[in-house]
């Protein structure tokens, strides 16, 4: 239920930066469940969790509500990040900008590939032998793995034995780990295929739907 309301947090912050953007102010609950698809009561639950108060007359206050959101989610420090894979999801990875506007920063990048570590970069390219120091040196908790399937668990056990606590496994594989490692798996392909099997779901309603329309209008 944790993860949840949490997910439905990172929603709720986003609804409200943009109504931000727009010159609002404040928010009530109906709102925001008008916005991402839940209850009005559900997002007052939500907010409860986290001891985010608000009145029925006023309701919260937009700015005080990121504020929170940002302690929350521990975006008022930075937070140094390392990636494992620079392919060509890597490389994008790297250089994905909105990271910095997050306070989340990739200190070092990793591959196996010597060619790679002549790279000039703001991102330095390590050789794997480098993990330990540069991930003790940065404090590092998170990583970041684009890696190829049939190296993804080898490099998480890396990881893992070398201090790393949370995990986004961008490898089409489940990574096996300590209950006391966080793992986010990321499968491109299988969100693809996910999002097309509802399209053509829905196209074969909205086709059922035109043919019912077709039959009661040529009965009449």
């Amino acid at each position: 239920m944790r993860k949840n309301s949490i997910n439905r947090i990172f929603l709720y912050r986003s609804c409200l930066s943009r109504l931000k953007l727009m010159g609002v102010e404040r928010v009530f609950s109906y709102t925001l469940a008008n916005e991402t698809g839940v209850t009005p009561a559900q997002v007052r639950k939500d907010f409860s969790g986290f001891n985010i108060k608000g009145t029925r007359k006023s309701g919260y206050e937009i700015d005080d509500l990121l504020e929170r959101m940002e302690k929350i989610f521990f975006g008022n420090r930075d937070h140094n990040i390392i990636l494992v894979g620079m392919g060509n999801m890597g490389q994008a990875l790297s250089k994905y900008s909105r990271f910095i506007t997050r306070n989340l920063k990739i200190a070092a990048t990793f591959d196996i590939d010597p060619f790679k570590h002549k790279y000039k970069s703001d991102i330095p390219v390590y050789p794997m032998e480098k993990l330990k120091e540069i991930i003790l040196k940065h404090k590092v908790k998170v990583a970041i793995i684009t890696v190829p399937e049939i190296s993804a668990q080898e490099v998480a056990e890396n990881l893992i034995r070398n201090g790393i606590k949370g995990i986004v496994n961008f490898a089409p594989v489940l990574l096996k780990a300590p209950p006391d490692v966080i793992i986010n798996n990321v499968n491109l392909c299988d969100e693809l295929e996910r999002v097309i099997y509802f399209v053509h779901k829905q196209m074969k309603v909205d086709g059922l739907k035109n043919l019912e329309l077709l039959y009661r209008d040529m009965k009449y």
